[in-house]
């Protein structure tokens, strides 16, 4: 990870908080919106890996927490454990495949949906899981693996990556 990355990350990442705040959120398709940092984030760590991916996920939470006056550190523990996670699955998975991306957003939809859910619960505010899991879930889900490939392909071409050698497997 260098200092330009970390930068040209910490300055998209505050762009698109203040997207998702002020444009995207209030874009509702059958109870659901869809998560634009979040698909940043994942796509961000898939291609720079688990470190920038849990950084990336700290401040996309703070910043996040911040903007909607929410108790600071719950989206930024969620966020930071689904970066994390998105790293490591980039670094297992092979580049040529195009699904890895698609498989990494909906897992981390849905792990961010529970995350939230979970701690929301252990900090004693009520969360009624099954409008969330029912009404919220399914459309969010599909919204961000909707917009998954667009994001993933803007942000591969911000964040180039050289070829791993040794990693893919050559058929012959």
């Amino acid at each position: 990870m260098s200092w330009s990355d970390a930068a040209k990350a910490l300055g998209l990442l505050v762009l698109l908080v203040l997207l998702q705040v002020t444009i995207v959120t209030p874009i509702e398709v059958a109870s659901g919106h869809p998560d634009l940092v979040l698909v940043f984030l994942v796509s961000l760590a898939l291609l720079r890996g688990p470190m920038l991916g849990a950084v990336a996920g700290f401040w996309a939470g703070l910043l996040l927490d911040s903007a909607a006056l929410a108790p600071p550190g719950v989206s930024s523990l969620v966020l930071t454990l689904a970066g994390y996670w998105a790293g490591r699955f980039g670094a297992a998975t092979t580049r040529s495949s195009p699904h890895p991306p698609i498989i990494a957003v909906a897992l981390a939809t849905v792990w961010v949906a529970v995350g939230l859910t979970v701690v929301n619960f252990l900090l004693g505010q009520s969360v009624p899981a099954g409008e969330l899991f029912g009404r919220v879930l399914l459309p969010t889900l599909a919204l961000n693996v909707l917009i998954t490939y667009p994001v993933y392909r803007l942000t591969e071409r911000l964040f180039p990556v050289a070829p791993r050698a040794g990693r893919e497997a050559v058929l012959a």
